[in-house]
C-alpha cells in the first residue's frame, strides 16, 4: 500500500548520475588537477548525464580534505553553467563518521553550489551502530543539513553497516530525507520501497548500471554509476530509452553497459583507468592525473589490457553518439 506521506518539496530527479573520479596533479601532494576537472566535468554533462556526485565513493572521499571536496563542487558548477545549464543536478557526498561532521560536510556543500546530499551510515566501530544508531544520524544530520539527503547503502566500504528496507521506511517519513542509493544491490529493497512509497515521497536508484533497467522496472527511478566516467553517452542513453518507452532496444543495451560495467567493479584504480582511456586522453590529459591517490597504486598492465577488451564493444557504441549538450 503506497503511503500517505507528503511529496518532498525538493526532489532528486530521475535519471543517470556519475560518481565522478577525483583528478589529481603529478607531484608527491597529489593536489587536485582544477584544469583536467573541469575537462572531465564538461565530458560528462556534453554526453548528458542527468547529474553528477562528488566527494563519493568513486571520487575516494575518505582521501579527500574538506577543502578538496568544496573545490570539486565548485569546479562541477561553473562547468555546468559554462555549458549553460544552470541548474544542473549535484550531489555531494557529506558521509563523516560522527554526527557533528556530517553536518559540517552539508553546510560546506550547500554553500559550495551542492543541491542534494549522499550519506553513508557511520562504521568506524560496527558492531555499535545498531538500528537506533542508524535512525538517530540520518535523522539528525537531516534535520540541520541545508539539503536533501539521500540514503547511500553501500555495506563494502561500512564494515558490513548495511541498512534495511523497513530501517529506510522510516527514515522516509522525514521531510529531508528524500530517497536511496542502492549499492547494496538488494532489488528487493526496491520493489518494497517503490511499493509503499512513490517517487515523490521517497526515490529508489540503483548503485551501479549493470542492474538499471531491472530497477527501473521494478519502480526505482535511475542509477549512480562510476561507469558514467567512462561511457556517459551510453548509461544516459539506457535510461531515456526506457523513458520514452523503447524498452526492447534498452534491454538490449543493457547487455552491453553491463559487460562493461564489471571493470567497475573491480575497483576505483580500473574505473579510474577505463575513464583516461576512453575520455581523458582524447582531452589530452596525462594518464598519471587518473591514477589513485597515493597510498594506493594504479593497475598494472595485465588488468589494463583486460578492461580495454572488455569494453570494446560498448566504446565502440558510445562513438555512435552524439553529444546531449552542445558547447
Amino acid at each position: 500500500m503506497t503511503s500517505t506521506i507528503a511529496a518532498k518539496s525538493k526532489q532528486l530527479p530521475p535519471g543517470v548520475y556519475v560518481p565522478v573520479v577525483s583528478l589529481y596533479k603529478n607531484t608527491p601532494r597529489q593536489d587536485i588537477d582544477v584544469d583536467a576537472a573541469y575537462k572531465h566535468f564538461t565530458q560528462l554533462i556534453r554526453g548528458g548525464v542527468h547529474g553528477v556526485v562528488l566527494a563519493g565513493t568513486n571520487a575516494e572521499a575518505v582521501l579527500l580534505s574538506p577543502s578538496d571536496r568544496q573545490e570539486l563542487i565548485r569546479i562541477a558548477r561553473k562547468a555546468a553553467t559554462d555549458l549553460g545549464v544552470l541548474n544542473y543536478p549535484l550531489v555531494a557526498g557529506i558521509s563523516g563518521q560522527s554526527t557533528n561532521e556530517s553536518i559540517q560536510l552539508a553546510e560546506d556543500a550547500a554553500q559550495a553550489g551542492a543541491g542534494w546530499a549522499l550519506l553513508l551510515p557511520p562504521s568506524y566501530w560496527a558492531k555499535a551502530v545498531t538500528k537506533d544508531v542508524i535512525l538517530s544520524f540520518y535523522r539528525e544530520v537531516a534535520d540541520l543539513s541545508p539539503i536533501p539527503v539521500v540514503i547511500y547503502s553501500f555495506p563494502g566500504v561500512t564494515n558490513g553497516v548495511d541498512i534495511s528496507s523497513d530501517v529506510m521506511s522510516e527514515l522516509a517519513h522525514h521531510p529531508n530525507i528524500i530517497g536511496t542509493k542502492l549499492t547494496c544491490g538488494n532489488a528487493g529493497k526496491v520493489t518494497r520501497l517503490s511499493h509503499q512509497y512513490t517517487p515523490q515521497q521517497f526515490s529508489v536508484y540503483a548503485g551501479s548500471s549493470d542492474w538499471l533497467l531491472p530497477c527501473l522496472i521494478g519502480g526505482g527511478v535511475g542509477c549512480v554509476t562510476g561507469m558514467g566516467n567512462v561511457f556517459p553517452k551510453s548509461t544516459s542513453r539506457l535510461y531515456n530509452l526506457w523513458a520514452v518507452g523503447k524498452t526492447e532496444e534498452a534491454r538490449k543495451l543493457q547487455g552491453l553497459v553491463a559487460e562493461a560495467e564489471k571493470v567497475c567493479k573491480e575497483g576505483i584504480a580500473l574505473t579510474k583507468y577505463a575513464a583516461w582511456y576512453f575520455i581523458g586522453r582524447d582531452l589530452g590529459i596525462d594518464e598519471k592525473v587518473y591514477y589513485p591517490r597515493k597510498p594506493y597504486f594504479p593497475v598494472n598492465k595485465d588488468r589494463q589490457e583486460w578492461a580495454v577488451k572488455a569494453m570494446e564493444e560498448l566504446a565502440s557504441y558510445e562513438k555512435t553518439l552524439p553529444d546531449v549538450v552542445d558547447v
